[in-house]
């Protein structure tokens, strides 16, 4: 069992950054790939970033490609998104979610495949 717990979130100017974190319980974190998912109101939740359990694969939704970024640090159990360059309709509720995964250069865009998830952190920008 693995418990996510996202912080980071608030409100920010267009144009402006933030950097959400997601801290992971547990002592096989680096087993695990992991990914970011939105969802603004009355939208479905969608894909935004996702990284292999080694940290070396990535990929992002075109909608952030080139602002925003995933990162992790096994040795503390986290996964960051570092936002750069936000616009207002990035405003969503953030999940971090994981899933176990045997190879080590895998990651995931939907989130049918991924087994565990945190409760979510507010991004608010204003324009």
């Amino acid at each position: 069992q693995v418990q996510l717990v996202e912080s980071g979130g608030g409100l920010v100017q267009a144009g402006g950054s933030l950097r959400l974190s997601c801290v992971a319980s547990g002592r096989t974190f680096s087993r695990y790939a992991m990914g970011w998912f939105r969802q603004a109101p009355g939208t479905e939740r969608e894909f935004v970033a996702a990284g292999s359990s080694s940290g070396r694969s990535t990929c992002y939704a075109d909608s952030v490609k080139g602002r925003f970024t995933i990162s992790r640090d096994n040795a503390k159990n986290t996964v960051y998104l570092q936002m750069d360059s936000l616009k207002p309709e990035d405003t969503a509720v953030y999940y971090c979610a994981a899933v176990a995964t045997y190879y080590t250069g895998s990651y995931f865009q939907s989130d049918y495949e991924y087994d565990y998830w945190g409760q979510g952190t507010q991004v608010t920008v204003s324009s």
